[in-house]
């Protein structure tokens, strides 16, 4: 079986194109995959079909093969696999609904990719969360993806991994599905955010459903953006783990944000064959 490895500011996925649905995996084959030790490795695994309606439909599963949501940094390597699959338009069916995308630029094996996410309906802030005593005042918003938002100091040194994976686990609020910890720290050009993610149960590189709830959940905060515009759209630049990305959108009255486009790089890695077991 093909598969082709991209990345995503460091958010690593394996992409097959599935449009003539032969590749069937089981959840137990995506973790093998992913594995980093014992697989080839990646963040999540990725799946382009066919769709009645769009140019195509975009299938994510994390690491662990748990699936049924959707990946911001996935979105953006899955438009730039299709652009090099010979598709020259981007609107396309993910699990929380429509999507649609623009290559802003274009340098051999690396793009620069404009998505657009879904709407924010609600942002909920919880002054402390029940069960994980380090967890005090955030925010919980669905991008797409469910996140819980920390604004925190010295976020470079921040014990992400293990407080996230208490909030995740053992917050009653958030559970029984819990959801991706995101930290937050503003600096000069923009926010710095790290993102513990469920179903990888680590720190990744970047998290771009996470970056998106941490620039909405920034400007609910009246944390200052990168830049304000004329129609009241405002930009948040992102500093991740390395790599910069940017956040869009019109945050409402009633405190939600529409037509929201996460922007970053997408890079091809590698093609890779592989026998499945």
């Amino acid at each position: 079986m093909k598969f082709y490895k991209y990345q995503g500011a460091g958010n690593d996925f394996l992409i097959a194109d599935n449009r003539d649905g032969s590749v069937q995996l089981t959840a137990a084959q995506i973790a093998a995959l992913c594995d980093r030790r014992y697989g080839i490795g990646a963040d999540g695994l990725m799946l382009l079909e066919s769709s009645n309606e769009y140019d195509f439909r975009m299938v994510y599963y994390n690491s662990d093969g748990s699936g049924g949501m959707m990946c911001g940094n996935g979105g953006r390597c899955i438009v730039a696999f299709a652009a090099d699959r010979g598709l020259g338009h981007f609107d396309f069916d993910a699990a929380d609904g429509f999507h649609t995308a623009q290559i802003l630029t274009a340098d051999g094996k690396a793009k620069t990719v404009r998505l657009k996410m879904k709407d924010v309906q609600e942002c909920v802030h919880y002054e402390r969360l029940t069960g994980p005593g380090a967890a005090s005042c955030g925010y919980f918003l669905d991008t797409g993806t469910r996140h819980y938002v920390r604004f925190v100091a010295s976020v470079d040194t921040y014990d992400v991994v293990g407080e996230g994976r208490d909030i995740r686990y053992n917050a009653a609020e958030l559970q029984p599905v819990g959801a991706n910890v995101n930290y937050v720290e503003p600096f000069d050009e923009g926010v710095k955010v790290r993102t513990y993610e469920k179903g990888v149960e680590d720190e990744t590189f970047a998290c771009g459903t996470g970056i998106v709830a941490s620039c909405v959940a920034s400007c609910i905060k009246g944390i200052c953006p990168s830049e304000k515009f004329a129609d009241g759209r405002v930009r948040y630049d992102v500093k991740a783990k390395r790599d910069m990305l940017s956040v869009d959108f019109i945050l409402t009255e009633n405190m939600t944000a529409q037509d929201v486009w996460l922007t970053g790089p997408a890079t091809y890695v590698a093609e890779i064959i592989v026998d499945i077991d």
